[in-house]
């Protein structure tokens, strides 16, 4: 740690004597949001700022977190270290605190300020504490306004008495959201005149429970008109082992509010797309901020999800498992010389660090970076990538996609596989099928060999599921 902060306040001449042409770099980081929006795969989800900033970028259909929950996610992609070499798999492990590999790497945005970078930072960063005078070392701004998951719902509206699980149209000031707070902040930094090449890196807390937003962003929403979503089925856990079935929560939750089944995931739906309107929104503030700026023409915007979310997929209301809806993350890339097209190659967030670093021409950090640069597919988005995408949660419980399949392996030895092109709400397990033998071995040979003893924290569901 010693040896990041001071190499933070160190600043080549190297760098300096070509700063001015290296491109800004603006992050925007979203909490939950799965593929509703930006695949189009839920209709009645309006996300027009999103919309709009899809069709100016490259869209990365099959991109994918390291891991489905938000600490080890952030902590892998600002990191460059998987799941498998820190040991960080869950929540409430409080990684850079833990790891005393975390604790000694430098992250990306230290990586940014020591090349010579202006760092901003603002909402929600990582998931947990870091140590002191750490986030002084990430971000020159002189406070770092952070806020948190509230506004939570009143009392009488909170379902099943949790205050995360709680859905009100909130009547207050807009300044009660700290996404709207540190939007604001965002886009003051983007006003001022700054000399040498930015990082901006502004968190969301939304479309994260609870779901509370301004009012105006649940209209549009009512709750006998949301559809329940195509991959909802009442038999989709008939074909998955113990192993799958004890990370879900049989919508437990939705169960207990006391609402007929249909009208819960419904009431629940239109919780989440006010959410993720109202996060759409604050996105499209700073977007349009950038683009009023004389930043815009040498800036490269990238814009994603920490993981995904199932909406009742599977039987989950919420994220940590290895199945599609948790695994995928949206994924929204613009760079000055962007040809607006969709990617299907499996990149992964775990892949940034080493995208910016060659794309900015930074002096990389002296850690190895377990992801591998896509700068490639930013300058010819047709490229082939043959690596695919891997998500843990947990030691050996693997997840592995190429464009075409998903092949799960637990650590029981069980196995599923999906077919995405036919299957996308992957309802059908073919690993039983002889036929799919090849596909499976190809895709296993992704699986590490070595798996890093686990930082503590659990499962998202607390107790295992039963047949």
């Amino acid at each position: 740690m010693r040896s990041i902060i001071l190499a933070s306040l160190l600043v080549s001449v190297f760098t300096a004597s070509f700063a001015d042409n290296r491109p800004n770099v603006v992050m925007i980081v979203l909490d939950d949001m799965n593929g509703y929006g930006v695949l189009e795969s839920y209709p009645a989800l309006q996300t027009p700022h999103l919309d709009r900033f899809r069709d100016q970028s490259l869209n990365f259909t099959s991109a994918s977190c390291s891991s489905p929950v938000c600490g080890p996610s952030r902590a892998s992609f600002m990191s460059g270290l998987a799941p498998h070499t820190t040991g960080a798999y869950y929540n409430r492990c409080q990684p850079m605190l833990t790891s005393e590999m975390l604790r000694q790497v430098e992250t990306m945005p230290e990586c940014f300020k020591r090349n010579g970078y202006t760092t901003w930072g603002g909402g929600k960063i990582f998931h947990g504490p870091l140590e002191e005078g750490r986030e002084a070392a990430m971000f020159d701004n002189e406070k770092v306004y952070h806020g948190g998951f509230g506004p939570f719902p009143e009392e009488q509206y909170r379902i099943g008495g949790s205050r995360f699980s709680g859905i009100q149209e909130w009547t207050g000031p807009d300044s009660d959201f700290p996404d709207i707070k540190n939007a604001d902040a965002a886009i003051e930094f983007l006003k001022q005149t700054h000399e040498k090449p930015f990082f901006l890196f502004y968190g969301l807390w939304r479309p994260h429970s609870p779901y509370t937003a301004p009012a105006r962003f649940f209209e549009g929403y009512e709750v006998e008109e949301m559809p329940i979503p195509e991959g909802i089925r009442a038999d989709d856990l008939d074909d998955v082992s113990d192993m799958g079935e004890a990370l879900v929560d049989h919508l437990s939750s939705i169960r207990k509010s006391g609402l007929p089944f249909e009208t819960g995931v419904k009431t629940f739906l239109r919780g989440y797309c006010a959410n993720s309107t109202f996060a759409d929104w604050n996105i499209g503030r700073v977007i349009e901020a950038l683009d009023a700026s004389p930043y815009a023409d040498n800036t490269i915007v990238v814009v994603f999800s920490d993981n995904g979310f199932h909406c009742g997929e599977k039987d989950r209301w919420g994220k940590g498992t290895l199945w599609e809806a948790a695994d995928y993350v949206p994924m929204l890339i613009r760079t000055p010389d962007t040809v607006p097209t969709t990617c299907k190659q499996t990149v992964g967030l775990l892949d940034l660090f080493p995208t910016l670093i060659e794309f900015c021409g930074l002096d990389a950090p002296e850690h190895k970076l377990d992801g591998e640069s896509f700068v490639k597919l930013l300058e010819k988005p047709k490229s082939k990538w043959k690596r695919p995408s891997f998500t843990s949660y947990g030691p050996r419980y693997s997840s592995v996609r190429d464009e075409r399949w998903r092949y799960l392996h637990y650590p029981d030895g069980t196995e599923e596989l999906y077919d995405l092109d036919n299957d996308p709400w992957e309802l059908e397990n073919l690993a039983e099928d002889p036929k799919h033998k090849k596909i499976k071995k190809r895709l296993a040979k992704h699986i590490p060999q070595n798996w890093a003893p686990s930082l503590g924290g659990g499962f998202e569901v607390a107790q295992p599921a039963k047949k």
